[in-house]
């Protein structure tokens, strides 16, 4: 279920970047590539989800291992992009047995699954630092759209790091039975609300570096 949080992070980082730079950034300088890569810092970013246990409260467990990355076109929009990676095997629920359960076949049996995705689709901006970030999330095999609620908290230069900081929250809510997920229904609830809280360092540029490469495979 991490898998949510960690992909509705990436998409977050994504949105809020576009929602909240100002439109001056966008202009295109020889100095400036259109294309600017964010990677997520892992320390300062949670992937949380919250499922309905029994009625009486709502679960919470988060996903520690995963990795991202967006890319962010300023010349053009629509060709930026998300994608995030989660080991389900890192699923924590603060208690050994109720982490191998949710490893097990009866949820996101990892050996058969190691991984959930998330790429996105589309991003639309809906506020002066809200977006919508749409993709396709794979669970278990399975891929369906979703669309993460992303607000842009800061841009700027980190003031210890003096690297170039993005920081968004993002939310989505999402029905496991969708993606095969149906152990202990309804018992244990089937919506599944995700909860992203991310922090991504931007990356020396990508374009540059695409164009050489692509220039030496032509020599």
């Amino acid at each position: 279920m991490r898998l949510f949080t960690s992909l509705l992070t990436a998409s977050a980082i994504f949105a809020s970047t576009l929602a909240f730079a100002p439109v001056s950034s966008f202009a295109q300088t020889a100095a400036t590539p259109s294309v600017e890569r964010y990677e997520f810092d892992k320390l300062h970013t949670q992937i949380l989800f919250f499922v309905s246990h029994l009625g009486f409260s709502f679960s919470e467990g988060e996903f520690l291992d995963f990795g991202g990355h967006f890319d962010l076109d300023r010349a053009n929009l629509a060709n930026s992009s998300v994608d995030v990676t989660i080991q389900t095997a890192s699923i924590d629920m603060d208690d050994t047995k109720w982490d191998d359960h949710m490893k097990n076949q009866d949820f996101f049996n990892v050996e058969a699954f190691p991984t959930m995705t998330f790429k996105s689709t589309r991003v639309d901006v809906t506020g002066d630092n809200t977006a919508d970030i749409h993709g396709d999330l794979t669970i278990l095999g399975v891929t369906k759209p979703v669309v993460l609620k992303t607000v842009h908290n800061k841009s700027g230069e980190h003031p210890y790091s003096k690297k170039m900081v993005a920081g968004f929250s993002a939310t989505t809510t999402i029905k496991r039975s969708e993606w095969g997920m149906n152990y202990g229904l309804p018992a244990v609830g089937d919506d599944v609300e995700i909860r992203i809280e991310v922090e991504a360092v931007k990356q020396d540029a990508v374009q540059d570096a695409t164009e050489e490469q692509e220039q030496t495979n032509g020599e």
